[in-house]
Order: structure tokens, then C-alpha cells, then sequence
């Protein structure tokens, strides 16, 4: 049976409505996706049963409307659903735009009825081809029809949720002698926020990896650091584009977010001071170059540093015996802050170990009724560097000239 052109024509008139009236109706919220569609065809004979695997869901589907045609030989369908969503909006607005959608996806037909089922178990879909069992199906359509459209909402549906890849149509023929074609189409609706993945699960899975840094232990304000840390994140990648970084390209990430949250709750010190302890520690440990790269790469180069830490690396250079890199460092940091007191007493350990020991001798007569910091003396910091010294076996020839000063 074929469709008669006034039929056709009548098709052609409302969507022309529709089209008119929803052309200029976009969501900023979503999109149907025309791309990433089902649009399958399939042949049965009399009683016969076959599935259907859906095209994969893009992330973020929060909805999908669904076509079934069954035709009898020669018809065809005047339009795809696709072309007929293209006019529609945002289908929350269902009484407006999917109830149009559904309106017009349900008008073409032919004579012949089949039933169908829809699983979202792929097991359970091949099963109801040999038993025809569809207990398991999240929906099932008994009685027979020649044509169906839906709306189907993540929110709620038994069939799909934010995580479900395919759906399976298993569809049975009705009739008793004559071969029907069955023509399944499905077009998702893809929620801009959703699409990029931060389901509850993904973003516990974020705070659980700010909880594991090690700064977090430091922390005041650990619940708003975890907050800030899974924002900056979700800001900047989708879920995926996060979990398939590299390891280096995702451990830049890390950095770049925890720092990022740190600024946001005023507790970046504790996260720089964890640089100044690595740095220590190798010194402890004789390794000179590693405490040096430590703060060059870490604080300096990533504009983190303080006068402490010029004085510090200045301090390395001179326990590496590196003496032109420590007065270069020292001289440019005293060029920024010439008040700093450590750049001083760094400078004047330095002038002692070059044979500048009146010069030595100047800064510390200077600076040594003074502190280097609130709770440490330039005397108390002076004993303890020369502690230091003798460890990393330096000359000891001018230490007692300059405690002498100091007395």
C-alpha cells in the first residue's frame, strides 16, 4: 500500500509549520546530535524476531527520542527524524518541542504491526530472540503497532541513566504471511553541562585525589581546598580529557589545580614550603644538584619564590662550592630587596669562602645585633650555617675570625 499524495501532502504542511515555528529556537542548554543517530533498516519475515544495537550514546545523552516504522513494499518514509528535530528546541519544553517531534515522527505508516521490547542488557536481548521472554526489558510494547515515537528520559527511565552506551530494540514480527521492513530511528539529546562527564562518581573521584596530595595534610581549610581543586578542574577538562591525560600531561594538570585552589583559600605557602623541604632534605643527603634544581625549577622559574629562597640557593650554590653562580644569584636578589637580612648573611658566608674576609667581616659587623627572622638571631643563623659547613667539609680557616666579630 502506497501513501496517498494527499497524505503527503499534508505531512509536508506541518512540517513546514513546525519548521517556521522552531527554526530560530535553539538551547543553549543542549543539542540534538544529527551525528551520532541510529538509523537502521531491517527486513522480517512472518513471526520472525531480530535486535537492534543503538549507534553509542555521546556523553552527556539526558534524552532520546525514537521512531518506529513499519512499512509494507515500495514505501517510504517522506522524512527522517533528523530533519524533523532540526526545527526542534530544548525537549524539556516537551509540550512545545519533543510533543512535536513525536507528533509528526508518528503520522507514516503502513498497514503491518510487529511488537517490540527494548533492553538495555545485551545478554538479555539475545535471549528474547530464542525464548521471547522480555521480562528483563526496561520497556515492552504487547500490543502490535505500525508505528510508534517516543520520548525517553534519562531522569527516571528504567532503559537508560548518565553512564548507558547502547540500548537494544528487539522487535517480532506480527504478521501472519507477508515479510515487513522495520525502520528504527533514534536521535539523543545531548545536555551541555552532562556531556562533559561530572557525574557524582567522577567528581568524588577528583576530591579523593586532592585528599591523597601531600600538602593536603598541611591544610586549614582541607573541605575548601577540595571544592576549589575539583572546580578548577572541571573547569578547564571533561571528565575523559582528564582520565586520558598522560601521566606527565596529568600530573601537570594536578599541579596547575592544586595551586590554583591554594591561591583561592590563601594557603599557598604550605604548598610552596613542601618545594623548600624537598630541598632540604636532599642537602641532608649530600645531593647538591638535586636541592638546586629543586628550587630553580620549582619556586624561581615558576615565580614562586621569596628572598628566603634566593638566599637558600645562593646558600647551595656556596655548599657545591659554585661560587660565581651563589654571587650572581645573591647580587641579583639583593638588586630586588636589599633589605632582606638572610641575602646578607648568604653574601657575607660567601665573601668568607672567596678571600673577601674584611668584606665578610663589614656585613657582619653590620647585621649582627639583628634577626633573620622572628625567632632566629644573625648570631644564632651564623653558628648554625657554619654547623653546616663543617658537615659538608668547607674550609674552616676564617670561622673563628668572624665569631670573633660576633662576640
Amino acid at each position: 500500500m502506497k501513501l496517498n499524495t494527499l497524505m503527503v501532502q499534508k505531512l509536508k504542511i506541518v512540517a513546514f509549520f513546525f519548521a517556521v515555528a522552531f527554526a530560530s529556537a535553539q538551547s543553549k542548554d543542549g543539542y540534538w546530535d544529527n551525528i551520532r543517530t541510529t538509523n537502521e533498516t531491517i527486513n522480517l519475515r512472518a513471526g520472525e524476531k531480530k535486535v537492534i544495537k543503538t549507534a553509542d550514546f555521546p556523553e552527556g545523552t539526558t534524552e532520546i527520542v525514537y521512531r518506529i516504522t513499519i512499512l509494507d513494499d515500495n514505501q517510504k518514509v517522506s522524512s527522517s527524524l533528523v530533519s524533523v528535530l532540526k526545527a526542534i528546541p530544548d525537549p524539556t519544553g516537551i509540550s512545545q518541542g519533543a510533543a512535536g517531534a513525536v507528533f509528526l515522527a508518528s503520522t507514516i505508516s503502513g498497514d503491518d504491526k510487529c511488537k517490540y521490547a527494548i533492553f538495555n542488557d545485551a545478554k538479555e536481548a539475545d535471549l528474547f530472540l530464542t525464548t521471547a521472554k522480555n521480562e528483563k526489558a526496561c520497556l515492552v510494547q504487547d500490543t502490535p503497532i505500525n508505528k510508534e515515537a517516543r520520548l525517553l528520559k534519562a531522569k527516571g527511565s528504567a532503559c537508560f541513566n548518565s553512564k548507558t552506551q547502547n540500548l537494544y530494540f528487539a522487535f517480532q514480527s506480527d504478521n501472519w504471511v507477508m515479510k515487513e521492513k522495520i525502520i528504527l530511528e533514534i536521535v539523543p539529546w545531548v545536555d551541555n553541562k552532562a556531556s562533559r562527564g561530572w557525574d557524582s562518581d567522577n567528581k568524588n573521584e577528583i576530591i579523593a585525589l586532592s585528599k591523597t596530595l601531600k600538602v593536603y595534610a598541611t591544610l586549614t581549610s582541607k573541605d575548601a581546598f577540595s571544592a576549589s581543586f575539583l572546580e578548577k578542574v572541571a573547569q578547564k577538562y571533561a571528565y575523559k580529557e582528564f582520565a586520558n591525560l598522560l601521566p606527565i600531561e596529568k600530573s601537570a594538570a594536578v599541579e596547575a589545580a592544586t595551586e590554583d585552589a591554594l591561591k583561592k583559600t590563601g594557603e599557598t605557602k604550605k604548598y610552596y614550603s613542601l618545594f623548600r623541604d624537598r630541598a632540604n632534605a636532599a642537602i641532608n643527603k649530600g645531593n647538591f644538584e638535586d636541592a638546586i634544581t629543586i628550587i630553580q625549577s620549582e619556586l624561581i622559574a615558576k615565580n614562586r619564590a621569596e628572598a628566603i629562597d634566593y638566599a637558600t640557593l645562593g646558600n647551595y650554590f656556596v655548599l657545591s662550592k659554585q661560587y660565581d653562580k651563589a654571587e650572581k644569584t645573591l647580587n641579583d636578589a639583593i638588586a630586588k630587596d636589599a633589605t632582606d637580612i638572610n641575602l646578607q648573611l648568604q653574601l657575607a658566608h660567601l665573601y668568607m669562602f672567596t678571600d673577601r674576609i674584611s668584606e665578610s667581616k663589614d656585613i657582619h659587623k653590620k647585621y649582627k645585633d639583628q634577626n633573620v627572622n622572628s625567632k632566629t638571631s644573625w648570631i644564632e643563623q651564623t653558628k648554625k650555617d657554619f654547623e653546616l659547613f663543617k658537615k659538608c667539609r668547607l674550609s674552616e680557616d676564617d670561622f673563628k675570625k668572624i665569631l670573633r666579630v660576633l662576640e
